[in-house]
């Protein structure tokens, strides 16, 4: 019998081990497709690029393999995968995080302030690259069409062409939503590093010798005797690292361990197959476009499968950076430093599939503009990379500043170590503002003076308002409420905080006299932690008058209606303050503007339009 017993246990056991080791693996496979896409494509457009700016000696591409290794190891491996990923709340990670998780160890109200604003710098900066991101990839991978005989002619305009066709195509489909097709990301991106590592090693088999690049002495020796040069080189370098911010951005998707697993196959197929492209370029110094024509000259045959699947691969890389724009902004809207965009949901399971029509056009539109700009991926390289690098330098800086505040001395040492390799790369990078660089920087102007003018203006127009005290309130609404006749039913007023009533609850209920059985007066809270949803009711404050208060993650994406009728609430009306600008001032008229054109805060949360109610309170700023 215990025989029997023990035997039935270890079966669960096994079962449970099996379910358990099954799950990590999916979760591994998603994490390639949903995470590594832009770091897996960086090898169609880095060395290509390099070569055009250093001659291929055996000396030359030893030097620069051994950067990228070291690349690789420090501001990825290093930076992302050990030292970022140990710091997060809840599983979630992000230049966002950093600063929620920053700003409780400052007791200095002025340096919180300097860290809100270098979050908005970060935020700013990665909508900047997630512009160039789909432009390089794309254009990249259809150039390769010209090794196709036949096609050897096709021209920039074509390839342009084609590749917006492929860019309008895919921003298109955000709407959709990508649940359905994101299943299909992880196996295809399999495929894709397992191309890349075979490459590699079949021409590693022919040039061994380019694997002593693994010793740091054979970069610092490039970066020395090239001097200037040199250190621009160290610009191009910085696009193999490109998409490793992902690995602690999508850590909230997937969780840690996945993704660290999954880093270790992806990092061996990534420098296995660069080791592979500086063997081929030593031996063939006249190459071009070096992943494209390893691939013709060793197995022509699948050359065009593999054109095909280097543009999937890409379009996989623009998807991951389109998905995490959406994600960045809704941090930005329910943390109250973006405007509220209108957001769709586009999957009943999973709350991170979100849609946001202004992101999304703006994206494309950008993206075409870039690739029209450029017309070459070598040449968009020169301006891909600085807001990169400025995006790795707040994430050393920040966590340096964690991990000393913490007392954990060692880790903040060594962050501190990968900040000034951050700031090396940085400044490298800014040789590339004059060649193109510029564009970079004004497309993270655009969302950082967006920021900057809806938060100064949302600051400058809570004082206008002149919200009244819950004390003086009170009185006032008590003898309206026993004098008046009351409408029978639910009424619902929103408010960040019931102790200071907005102007247009007061107006509706003191001025109008339109007063319900039952009026409550609804917050909203955004919490310090990425998910949870919490909704509960408070006692009344006066008769008549009770509060709802619901405190929400500031990831998390909500129905408060759904969340009202859980706890029995069934609104009959919904009242929202309607703010009418009227302003001289050039800067408050774009915030006007910006108000205009975004939901307002009831919109935003989907509430019924049957029963919404405008209040409009016209404020002359």
């Amino acid at each position: 019998m215990f025989c029997l017993k023990g035997g039935f246990f270890n079966c669960i056991k096994k079962k449970l081990f099996m379910e358990e080791k099954q799950s990590n693996w999916q979760s591994v496979v998603k994490s390639l497709g949903l995470v590594f896409g832009d770091i897996g494509t960086s090898p169609i457009y880095t060395l290509t690029i390099i070569v055009l700016l250093v001659k291929p000696t055996e000396e030359n591409i030893t030097g620069v393999l051994s950067l990228i290794f070291w690349t690789l190891v420090v501001l990825v491996t290093i930076e992302y995968a050990w030292l970022a990923m140990s710091l997060g709340k809840k599983g979630e990670g992000g230049t966002v995080v950093l600063k929620e998780i920053l700003t409780p160890l400052l007791k200095n109200t002025k340096k919180a302030k300097i860290v809100s604003m270098l979050s908005i710098i970060g935020i700013s900066l990665l909508i900047g690259d997630g512009v160039i991101t789909p432009a390089i990839s794309i254009l990249s991978a259809v150039e390769g069409a010209r090794l196709i005989p036949g096609w050897e002619t096709l021209d920039t305009e074509t390839l342009i062409i084609v590749a917006g066709i492929i860019a309008v195509a895919l921003f298109s489909f955000q709407k959709k939503g990508t649940e359905k097709v994101a299943s299909a990301f992880g196996p295809i991106m399999i495929i894709w590093f397992f191309s890349l590592s075979l490459l590699g090693i079949v021409c590693l088999y022919e040039m061994p010798q380019v694997l002593k690049a693994v010793n740091p002495y054979y970069g610092i020796r490039f970066l020395l005797e090239n001097g200037i040069s040199g250190f621009f080189i160290l610009s191009e370098v910085t696009l193999c690292a490109t998409g490793g911010e992902a690995l602690y951005a999508d850590m909230g998707h997937l969780g840690r361990k996945p993704i660290i697993k999954a880093w270790y196959f992806v990092m061996f197929a990534l420098l296995i197959n660069y080791f592979g492209q500086g063997a081929y370029a030593i031996k063939h110094p006249e190459v071009k476009n070096v992943l494209f024509e390893m691939v013709f000259n060793n197995v022509k045959f699948l050359y065009v499968p593999f054109l095909i699947l280097s543009i999937m691969a890409t379009i996989i890389a623009s998807q991951a950076m389109i998905s995490g724009m959406f994600s960045i902004v809704y941090q930005g809207i329910t943390t109250r430093v973006m405007p509220m965009f209108k957001v769709d949901y586009t999957s009943e399971k999973l709350r991170s599939q979100i849609y946001i029509g202004f992101v999304n056009w703006f994206l494309l539109l950008s993206v075409l503009f870039i690739m029209n700009e450029f017309k070459e991926s070598s040449r968009l390289a020169a301006a891909y990379g600085l807001a990169v690098t400025g995006t790795m330098s707040l994430t050393g800086f920040f966590m340096t500043w964690i991990f000393f505040l913490r007392k954990k001395y060692f880790y903040s040492l060594i962050s501190f170590f990968v900040f000034l390799v951050d700031i090396v790369f940085f400044l490298a990078n800014t040789f590339k503002i004059p060649h193109g660089g510029y564009w970079s920087i004004i497309i993270s102007i655009i969302p950082f003076t967006t920021i900057m003018i809806y938060v100064s203006g949302q600051k400058r127009l809570y004082k206008h308002l002149k919200p009244l005290p819950l004390k003086k309130f009170i009185p006032l609404y008590e003898e309206v409420y026993k004098n008046s006749c009351k409408i029978k039913g639910t009424v619902l007023f929103f408010a960040r905080d019931i102790s200071v009533i907005p102007p247009y609850i007061a107006s509706t209920i003191l001025k109008a006299n339109i007063i319900y059985e039952d009026n409550m007066v609804v917050s909203i809270n955004v919490s310090d932690n990425p998910f949870g949803v919490k909704g509960w009711s408070a006692e009344e404050v006066a008769q008549g008058l009770r509060a709802f208060y619901i405190e929400i993650g500031y990831m998390e994406v909500i129905d408060v209606e759904k969340i009202l009728t859980q706890h029995g609430i069934s609104e009959k009306t919904i009242f929202y303050g309607v703010e009418d600008i009227s302003t001289r001032n050039f800067i408050w008229k774009i915030f006007a503007i910006i108000k205009r054109l975004t939901p307002s805060f009831v919109q935003f949360y989907s509430l019924p339009s049957d029963k919404l109610r405008g209040v409009v309170t016209r404020i002359d700023m």
